[in-house]
């Protein structure tokens, strides 16, 4: 867990940016991102040459090698070793600048072999924005202090930073809080077997956490050679319109142990996306906002929903990517589940007929302040395209363990074990009545309310009977009352009259 002391650092460094003129979050996390990196190449290097120096042999595949390095920007050659942070980390001001600057940006834009490849290959239109040496000395102190072979106290710090994202992105964008990426994760438990797609990846918490729930679930299996390398070449994939958020999605995969996801820059609903039958898990909270043109949009979802909104053309995505037996969980805005044009129904219809709905959680408004106060939910179907719905699950989520204000503190209520608990006891849930948290509904009702699957359309609201007393007995209430006013009053003026 990141530390109070660490979380100062960070604090003092995102400052540091501000005071410097760059104000814009994302572009504070993307050039905060640049140099994290600069960081942690060098001390990946510095431990392998610690291991080489103990065995007495070569560094193999180093980074920076012997000799001169060709910058293509200027191109000059200068020596590798300058290239490295705890060299030019030692420099005054002006001279550390311009090395940063001029020449390590430009060399973390051209790697472009083994694992490095996966971040540096959204590099190319990248720009170095901090303007003057003495805000670059002041970001570089805070950033020297962080290890970055930690990869766990690495992943927490790069957690933190993006929580200090106030702002939502475009298009409907926002970040999904960490612990409910988690519950998700833990709800569909995935495996070796699996192959992960998050088509609207962001900055690819749901890639990260599927990578650590594997890691920590599946220690012994990682140590057999095809586990391995399915883990790091073909588990894990993540899709953007967004060059930025790519970038920075590489990095917070490459900060937690992932080193060469398949990250590529795509329009998934376009026809540029020809993914089908690929996936066995997709994991999402795609962007909620915004219509498409029809021309801009891939015929084949188009003919699940004829629809131009993108909540409900990413479900038919997920219908088309998954394979047979494919899961899926993502969040929808309410709408979703209750709206009432032709798409709306079209795609709960797909979802409820031709494929398995297994459940819908409901979540407060208030779980992604204080990015929006939209209300959610999240959907868990099962491709089978021949039906296979039989009960529908549902939980009316309260409390996430944190407040549902903008401050979002932490709390004691928090509905999220029992979820996890109740999801995987389904067999459980056939006694609970229509008042509990949660139940589960026919998909004959399901069909008979017209493909409703709001909560509230299901749920019974248990109302208290209030027993008020007799209006003469209040009226006497009243008179008393009264009657002492008046004798206050008067004994007021008695004394003080």
């Amino acid at each position: 867990m990141i530390t109070g002391e660490i979380k100062n650092r960070i604090d003092t460094i995102w400052d540091a940016f501000w005071t410097g003129g760059i104000t814009n979050s994302i572009t504070i996390l993307e050039q905060m991102t640049y140099l994290f990196f600069m960081k942690m190449l060098d001390d990946a290097q510095r431990t392998k040459e610690a291991n080489a120096s103990i065995m007495g042999v070569a560094v193999k595949e180093p980074t920076f090698k012997e000799g001169m390095w060709h910058n293509p920007d200027t191109d000059k050659d200068v020596p590798y070793e300058s290239l490295r942070w705890s060299v030019f980390k030692n420099k005054v001001a002006e001279e550390m600048y311009r090395i940063i600057s001029r020449d390590a940006f430009a060399f973390i834009k051209n790697l472009n072999t083994g694992k490095e490849s996966a971040y540096s290959k959204f590099m190319a239109n990248a720009t170095f924005l901090v303007q003057n040496p003495r805000t670059l000395v002041k970001i570089v102190e805070g950033i020297d202090a962080l290890d970055m072979n930690n990869r766990d106290t690495m992943g927490d710090v790069y957690e933190y930073v993006l929580g200090k994202m106030a702002a939502s992105g475009n298009n409907g964008q926002f970040r999904t809080p960490r612990h409910i990426i988690k519950m998700m994760v833990e709800l569909m438990k995935p495996t070796l077997k699996d192959t992960i797609c998050d088509p609207a990846m962001g900055s690819a918490g749901f890639i990260v956490e599927s990578a650590k729930y594997i890691q920590e679930n599946f220690k012994s299996e990682l140590l057999k050679r095809e586990n391995a390398e399915h883990y790091k070449n073909g588990l894990l994939h993540g899709f953007d319109t967004d060059s930025t958020m790519l970038r920075i999605g590489a990095m917070n995969l490459m900060l937690h142990g992932v080193d060469n996801p398949d990250v590529e820059y795509k329009d998934s609903l376009s026809t540029d996306n020809v993914d089908e039958n690929r996936y066995s898990l997709c994991l999402a909270n795609p962007p909620f906002a915004g219509s498409l043109d029809y021309d801009a949009v891939s015929k084949s979802l188009l003919a699940i929903t004829k629809t131009k909104k993108t909540e409900l053309l990413f479900m038919a995505l997920f219908v088309r990517m998954l394979q047979m037996g494919g899961r899926c969980a993502s969040i929808v805005p309410d709408g979703v589940l209750f709206g009432t044009s032709t798409g709306h129904i079209s795609i709960r219809k797909e979802i409820v007929d031709k494929q398995r709905l297994q459940a819908v959680i409901s979540m407060p408004s208030g779980v992604f302040k204080p990015y929006a106060g939209v209300s959610t939910a999240i959907l868990i179907f099962t491709k089978t395209n021949a039906g296979g719905t039989d009960k529908v699950w549902f939980y009316d989520m309260k409390a996430d363990g944190f407040s549902l204000d903008d401050k979002r503190n932490a709390v004691a209520e928090n509905d999220i074990p029992d979820i996890i608990a109740r999801f995987h006891n389904l067999e459980g849930e056939a006694e609970r009545t229509r008042k509990d948290k949660s139940f589960l509904v026919s998909v004959e009702e399901i069909r008979e309310k017209g493909y409703d699957l709001s909560i509230n359309k299901y749920k019974e609201i248990e109302r208290e009977k209030v027993e008020y007393e007799a209006s003469d007995v209040i009226l006497a209430r009243i008179k008393s009352l009264e009657e002492e006013i008046v004798s206050a009053l008067n004994d007021f003026q008695t004394k003080f009259m």
